[in-house]
């Protein structure tokens, strides 16, 4: 288990670190991070009981992931933006009490329209701690890969976690276990370290590219409109760019190659990992005498398998360097959905999943090191949360791409 002696004790002053501050332990990081993938998947398996107990239907329910998958989209460059310019302790206590607000609405206020606003408000709180646990990873592909491992550990769990949380309390629980990245949060508080940017913050950056990221959001849903609402924002913010280079978005974080490359490989690999997940079961539905509940409990130990080997992957990423691991991490990112096309039997469709979660995973540590090891440290914030928001926007694109396919 890596611990606070994987990266040095001390960096040059003016980098963003005191020079007495010592790193946060790894495994603390690891626990403001992963609850976040208990929002994203979490709610899956009791739609139904929630719409039952409000009236209402499974279609209107599942607005609440919506609402917290465009809460993680928005928040994870917004959060990071308030890292860079407030630094890590200002970050981590307005990104709690995000989260405890979202959970307290969540059971205080059981009507739709409060659970959609509590769900939004945790996942903005929950981006937040995760691209502040990114961050105080440093550089180190063992503090990065345990921080990215646990969020593919508790994705692969949400479902049967949030099953049981409904079963042994009510689903008002499950729609509230993002609140336990808060536990760790005071502790991270009494070690983090981290000196705010003396830049102005550009609010007109923020504005576009929060409208840029809410357009992207909707592509999947309502494609046309959402598609020209994107390439509006986009021009906009471009132009925007241009004229405020320091700004909200940097440029010297998007005009660098290594940045660049790094999200767009993570966004493909978490497309084809989120879009398989959507896929295998019903290839195995089509192959098997599986029952749902059979083929969820199948699915568990795949995801759980990929984001388990994922922390030794990126490690690994160290000593062997990145290049050969990106390498294989790509072909398994290729050959899992020819696997799943081509595959007829449990095993081959399961160790499809294996694959492309291995590559997802893994790629996140590995490419979060690549896209930040050469930048200047005070734009660290900034790079973490547009990666992330690449790597997020995958996970909303994967199963929309393979509903397109499933209907042509």
């Amino acid at each position: 288990m890596p611990d606070s002696t994987t990266t040095p004790a001390t960096a040059p002053a003016g980098q963003g670190r005191s020079p007495a501050a010592r790193p946060v332990p790894a495994l603390l990081l690891a626990l403001i991070a992963g609850p976040l993938s208990f929002g994203i998947a979490g709610p899956s398996l009791v739609l139904d009981t929630i719409a039952g107990d409000l009236g209402t239907s499974a279609d209107a329910v599942t607005w609440t992931v919506t609402a917290f998958g465009w809460g993680i989209a928005v928040g994870t460059p917004l959060m990071a933006g308030l890292l860079r310019h407030k630094g890590a302790r200002t970050a981590l206590s307005v990104c709690a009490l995000l989260v405890i607000a979202g959970a307290a609405l969540v059971f205080a206020v059981p009507v739709l329209p409060a659970l959609i606003a509590g769900c939004a408000l945790q996942a903005l709180g929950t981006a937040g701690l995760t691209a502040a646990a990114m961050h105080l990873a440093d550089t180190s592909p063992l503090r990065m890969g345990l921080v990215t491992a646990s969020l593919a550990v508790v994705g692969s769990t949400a479902p049967l976690a949030g099953s049981l949380a409904n079963d042994v309390l009510s689903w008002k629980l499950t729609l509230a276990l993002p609140v336990l990245s808060v536990l760790a949060v005071p502790a991270v508080l009494r070690r983090a370290h981290s000196e705010p940017s003396r830049e102005h913050f550009d609010a007109l950056g923020a504005v576009l590219l929060t409208a840029l990221v809410t357009a992207l959001v909707f592509v999947p849903h309502y494609p046309l409109p959402a598609t020209l609402a994107s390439a509006a924002a986009l021009l906009l913010l471009i132009r925007h760019l241009r004229s405020k280079p320091r700004g909200f978005v940097p440029a010297v974080v998007v005009d660098k190659p290594a940045f660049l490359i790094a999200a767009v490989l993570a966004f493909v690999l978490a497309v084809v990992n989120f879009g398989l997940m959507f896929a295998i079961p019903d290839r195995l539905g089509e192959h098997t005498t599986w029952s749902a509940g059979q083929i969820g409990i199948a699915m568990v130990w795949p995801l759980v398998l990929g984001g388990t080997l994922s922390w030794f992957v990126v490690a690994a990423s160290a000593r062997l360097g990145r290049r050969p691991i990106i390498i294989v991490l790509l072909l398994f990112g290729i050959a899992a959905p020819v696997v799943t096309e081509f595959g007829t039997t449990s095993l081959v469709l399961l160790a499809a999943q294996a694959l492309a979660s291995i590559a997802a995973a893994s790629g996140q540590g590995v490419f979060a090191v690549q896209a930040t090891s050469a930048l200047p440290d005070e734009e660290r914030p900034s790079a973490i949360g547009l990666f992330n928001l690449c790597y997020l926007l995958g996970a909303a694109f994967g199963p929309a791409i393979v509903a397109l396919l499933a209907t042509t």
